[in-house]
């Protein structure tokens, strides 16, 4: 996804009711095993906290997103 796609997604405004629908439906297990399996790989790729930090820090460094300022520090 290219960084103009995933801002225009985290800026799109959500009305009460597609948060409430969204919010009330099931997680499919299909979501539940990619989460599963994408926090497994991110804890084995980055193994202590302070490595867990460093790439969020360096993650919001190289992705900004208009209008959302990030204090990492």
């Amino acid at each position: 996804m290219s960084p103009d796609v995933t801002a225009a997604a985290i800026s799109r405004v959500v009305s009460p009711e597609e948060l409430r629908a969204a919010l009330q439906s099931p997680i499919t297990d299909d979501d539940r095993t990619q989460t599963l399996e994408l926090a497994r790989w991110f804890t084995a790729r980055y193994t202590t906290p302070e490595a867990r930090l460093a790439y969020v820090r360096k993650a919001a460094v190289s992705l900004p997103v208009p209008g959302i300022a990030l204090r990492l520090s």
